[in-house]
This record gives structure tokens, sequence and C-alpha cells, in this order.
């Protein structure tokens, strides 16, 4: 059976969320982060060096990072559901969205929120300067990095309900985390699209499921 090693508030919810919509049987190892770093707990450097969530077993393998945990279950255990055919230009949208998760929307997103992060927590006497070159690099770079990827993001959705189409694919999986994480900020802007399409998949049963199931989770 699929193990899954999931920490609370994290890109492991996405893992529960694509096996309830296989409805494949898993169960769920809980991690808590610590209550003043936000970090994951030491103990999940005994399922995996790195320490961090998510990361499966399935019997003797180990396997992290999401992206690649998804692509697993994909080929190993969801009998040709959620993605397209192969050699289809569906399949070319679903690979390039799956890695566009990760690759080039979480980056910018990640670093504006430690710039900022930073600025916050920074001693008295140096939080000014801090604030002024975070609020400096996401003028000059964050910013607008993020602003084209939703905007790329908000036309492709102009095609279908869904990433590659009108049928919910892994990669849509993928993409869930970054977008719910801009959205939480107020930084999806006016993009009917994207959030109608948040509102789609929050309304899945298995994505309610996969939530009951994980506990905390502080994008949705």
């Amino acid at each position: 059976m699929l193990i899954v090693h999931h920490l609370e508030n994290s890109r492991s919810q996405r893992v529960l969320w694509l096996l309830e919509e296989l409805a494949l049987p898993y169960e769920i190892k809980r991690y808590e982060r610590d209550a003043k770093t936000k970090l994951a707990p030491a103990s999940l450097k005994a399922v995996h060096p790195l320490g961090k969530s998510p990361v499966i077993s399935d019997g003797d393998r180990v396997v992290a990072e999401t992206g690649a945990i998804v692509d697993y279950v994909i080929t190993r255990h969801a009998d040709g559901r959620l993605m397209p055919a192969l050699g289809t230009d569906d399949h070319l949208r679903y690979v390039y969205w799956t890695h566009f998760a990760e690759g080039s929307l979480m980056p910018p997103l990640l670093a504006r929120l430690l710039f900022a992060t930073a600025a916050e927590k920074a001693p008295f006497l140096v939080r000014p300067i801090l604030k002024a070159v975070s609020k400096a690099v996401n003028k000059a770079y964050l910013g607008p990095t993020i602003e084209a990827l939703l905007d790329l993001i908000e036309a492709e959705l102009g095609k279908g309900d869904f990433l590659t189409g009108d049928a919910l694919t892994a990669a849509d999986i993928m993409m869930s985390f970054p977008l719910e994480a801009a959205g939480s900020r107020g930084g999806l802007g006016d993009r009917p699209r994207i959030k109608d399409w948040l509102a789609r998949i929050h309304a899945r049963p298995a994505y309610k499921k996969a939530l009951e199931k994980g506990g905390p989770y502080a994008y949705a």
C-alpha cells in the first residue's frame, strides 16, 4: 500500500488529492511543523535524507518531490486516468503545466514571501532597509514576473474548464498549490478564470475528502 508522509500545510496535500481522485488505497503518516520555525520535524529525515514533504513509500520504494510522486502514481497506478493520451497535443500541454507549477510559478512566489518575511522579522534598526530592498526587488523583478505568469494561466484557462481542456488532469492538481498560495495573499488580481478554476477544484468531492484526511492546510 502507498504511504504518504504528510506534513501539515504543505505540498503533500496535492498528493492526497491525487490519490482521492484515483480512489487508490493509501495510508497517511502525519508530521507537524515546529511551532517556532515552521519547519518539518527531524523525524522526516528517517524517511528521506532531506527531511522534507511530500514523500511517499510504495513497498521498498521511496519517492520524493511532488512532481516525481505525481508522475510515479500516474504511470504506475492510474491506468491512464488523469493524463491525456501520449502523443497528443493535450499531453504536451499536460507535461508543460505539470512542470510549470514548481519550475516557473512557485519560485518567484516563494522568493516574494521570503523577502517579505525577512523584512518583517528583521531587527528593528535594519527593518526599514530590508523592507526597502524587498519592495525594490518586488517592483523590478518578482512582481512583473508573477503577473506575466498569472496572465499566461488566465489565457490558457480560456480554452477549457481545466488546464488541458475540459477534464481534470494531474496537471491541475500540480498547479493547485501555487495558485492557492497566490490567491491566499490576494495576488490573483482581476483574473476571473483562475478564480473560477479554484472554485471548481475546491468543489470536487475528492478535494474535500483529501482536506478532511489531511488536516490543517492554510492555502485552501
